[in-house]
């Protein structure tokens, strides 16, 4: 048991008399809105709930709505975040319901979004003490109506006992009573051993309306009166609109408004990600109607930019590697001077092109902007930053503008960032009627917000017993290199040298899921796979040999990464796949890798059918800390090692004249159900450290994993993605 200051005030804290209707809610800042119905509660409905963001509520017959405070992106924190609350709690958890709600600055002063797998370990500790504070609150009710101490009381699964008696009430019917009781000072959280709802597995609690269709996600958001929008932006980046051909359009059937928008901000805040901030808007009835107006739509442009392509960028990307001046640097020992005198010395260089997100729902958001205030719902990682943003455009105060958060078909970090959001925003304000603005899927993959390319050079110098000496990465990338100086295998090496290099470029970049080190896992481990197989080693024995040196006697003073956690993962997945037995026909490959504070490793198997590849079997180790929902744990990772595999195989975005000519999956290839692994087995380090990241951590190991085994199936080494086309990026 740990004590806690509870660390809320009278502004964050706040209680409802039963006057209010009958129920006892507890708010603090980390609490948001969700909904649970995946099967009806065990209790009846009471009478009245409170709408009210940022609370739990509990009523009179004892059933409880818990609220999730973060935007749910497919992560399943809609489940696992009211889990926690649960938990401390102590209440059964089909007693439960679970509530989204809206963004509320005021209530919840920690931050509301969807990114960087920073979700649970970021709500940890408020979710836990918002849920033991409600607990103790119950608990001084009933020692007041009993004329006890709280001390001579329990309370488990929403029925609080006397110890040395028998009497005993239901949360529900002390509720009431609980709406005067003070705020602790102070509240004791469980022990870890004693969670009995923690770690155990639940299903989605929207999984029956998902995947019964019921309207959960942006596309399927409806108001009366609403009217739909598309846009037209401008073929290739480096161009802007200055005209279209109105007349003609607005005579279109079903079109009832066409005009320019222009959501430019003069702003740094975060989420100002617009290629073309100005575009062309179309009103209208119905999706097919607008679709039509948009192919008649003949628009003029003026080049405001450079229009880059491809050998372009590869020019570029080889420039900077060879003459860059680097960013951050890391520097241990003389690598030069190691280098110099190394027995044998490895070098390789690795490349991956753009990359689009290519969410399956297609972007999409609704607004409603009057004179006095502006309405926006939709699909977004970031409302606090929609909602800042669309302030500054509307030119209103922030509490004029409400955001609400629908679920979402997928964002990968497509979704971060607000410009879909604004635009919907300015067609609203402009149209002056309610709008659901809905993109293409062209509209989304020629928009920008891709995933950066990169390119890396890795070199490693041994001595004549096989031991790795020096050890140096240079990378860049456009715009950002994705090197980080302090992960490993930093403090394992004595002459060690890491290099980030940044390089220009017009084509709008963002976040993509697990940002950088998806890249630089797999060119990373595929390169110390090579570097193991010259020194004559196992692949994870040469690791671990690594990480035991990190752990006992590491060089240098800044780590991101824990050896002996890293290390873990390894042993782990080397026990779970039996690591060393060969299977005629079947290829292995391994990679383990270190990000948003997880560490992950991974096994393929790997087979050759009709001269393809086909991954028979992947062995997932994860340590994230305590897992909450282990089902839901256990998707994410194999979401992930999906995820990598296709985009590491098959996918590429390439530019001419400054227009990327993959806009739909008819020519940006995306992996099938049949290129998917037949079998992903996820096993869990276990922990009492408080949990970290999941949602992203599963995916870069699969990259290097995927290239060791195609080594091992083809005895060709792949360096460049998308490996299923391995071939150098072309220079002009």
């Amino acid at each position: 048991m740990t004590l806690v200051k509870t660390q809320y005030n009278r502004r964050s804290f706040l209680k409802v008399s039963t006057a209010a209707g009958g129920g006892m809610l507890i708010g603090f800042n980390w609490l948001m809105s969700c909904t649970r119905s995946d099967e009806k509660p065990a209790v009846a409905i009471p009478n009245e709930w409170f709408e009210i963001n940022g609370y739990i509520k509990i009523g009179d017959t004892g059933m409880v709505t818990l609220y999730n405070p973060n935007p749910e992106i497919g992560q399943n924190v809609m489940t696992s975040m009211p889990m926690i609350v649960a938990e401390e709690l102590d209440v059964p958890w089909d007693h439960v319901i679970v509530e989204q709600g809206m963004l509320d600055s005021d209530a919840f002063k920690n931050p509301q979004f969807a990114g960087g797998s920073l979700s649970i370990m970021l709500g940890w500790e408020p979710l836990r003490m918002a849920g033991a504070t409600g607990k103790r609150m119950l608990l001084e009710a009933a020692a007041k109506e009993w004329g006890v101490s709280v001390s001579d009381l329990t309370a488990s699964q929403g029925i609080i006992k006397e110890t040395q008696g028998t009497r005993q009430i239901g949360y529900g019917e002390i509720a009431s009573k609980a709406v005067g009781m003070e705020i602790p000072e102070e509240v004791a959280l469980k022990d870890p051993k004693d969670f009995t709802l923690i770690g155990t597995p639940q299903k989605n609690v929207v999984g029956t309306e998902i995947v019964t269709g019921k309207p959960l996600f942006g596309l399927d958001y409806q108001r009366e009166g609403m009217k739909l929008a598309m846009i037209v932006q401008p073929p290739a980046f480096g161009l802007t609109p200055t005209g279209f051909n109105r007349d003609e359009i607005l005579a279109m059937a079903g079109v009832q408004d066409a005009f320019m928008i222009d959501t430019g901000l003069e702003s740094e805040l975060f989420g100002n990600v617009n290629a073309f901030p100005k575009c062309i808007a179309l009103v209208g009835d119905t999706t097919w109607e607008l679709m039509q107006a948009k192919k008649a739509v003949r628009a003029t442009y003026e080049t405001t930019g450079a229009l880059e392509d491809s050998s372009m960028h590869d020019r570029r990307l080889q420039e900077a590697l060879a003459a860059g001046e680097p960013r951050d640097t890391r520097r241990d020992g003389d690598p030069e001077a190691a280098f110099a005198g190394a027995s044998k010395i490895i070098e390789r260089t690795y490349t991956s092109p753009f990359q689009a997100h290519n969410t399956l729902e297609p972007m999409n958001f609704f607004a409603h902007v009057t004179e006095g205030q502006a309405e926006l719902f939709g699909p977004t990682q970031t409302p606090n930053a929609l909602r800042d943003l669309a302030a500054l455009l509307l030119e209103m105060d922030k509490e004029q503008i409400s955001v609400g958060m629908t679920r979402m078909g997928g964002g990968f970090g497509r979704r971060l960032y607000t410009h879909f959001g604004l635009r919907a925003a300015a067609i609203s304000k402009q149209a002056g009627v309610p709008i659901k603005l809905i993109y293409t899927r062209e509209d989304d993959m020629t928009n920008g917000v891709y995933r950066p390319a990169y390119r890396s050079t890795y070199k490693a110098g041994l001595d004549a017993d096989n031991n790795l000496v020096a050890f140096s990465v240079r990378g860049t990338g456009l715009p950002e290199g994705a090197i980080f100086p302090n992960r490993f295998p930093a403090g394992a090496v004595d002459h060690y040298l890491a290099e980030n290099i940044m390089s220009e470029t017009n084509i709008s970049t963002g976040a993509w899921r697990a940002p950088r080190s998806h890249f630089t896992a797999g060119a990373e481990q595929s390169f110390l796979d090579e570097v193991a197989e010259a020194a004559g080693k196992d692949p994870i024995d040469f690791r671990l040999e690594l990480l035991s040196r990190a752990a006992s006697d590491r060089v240098g003073e800044q780590f991101e990464y824990d050896a002996e956690r890293y290390a873990g993962v390894l042993k782990l997945v080397r026990e779970k796949s039996g690591w060393g037995t060969q299977t005629p026909g079947i290829y292995r490959g391994v990679a383990a890798y270190f990000c948003h504070n997880s560490y992950v490793a991974e096994v393929f198997d790997l087979a050759m059918e009709d001269g393809q590849p086909k991954v028979k079997k992947v062995w997932c180790a994860v340590d994230c800390g305590i897992v909450i929902n282990p089902e839901g744990a256990v998707n994410m990772i194999q979401g992930g090692v999906v995820d990598g595999i296709g985009h590491a195989m098959y996918s590429e975005l390439t530019f001419e004249n400054g227009a990327p000519q993959q806009q739909n999956f008819d020519r940006y290839q995306l992996i099938r159900h049949l290129q998917a692994p037949e079998a992903i087995e996820v096993f869990f380090v276990e922990s009492d450290v408080a949990p970290t990241g999941l949602g992203e951590p599963g995916l870069p190991p699969a990259v290097g994993a995927m290239a060791s085994a195609l080594y091992k199936a083809t005895g060709n080494r792949v360096y460049h993605v998308p490996f299923a086309t391995d071939k150098p990026p072309l220079v002009g």
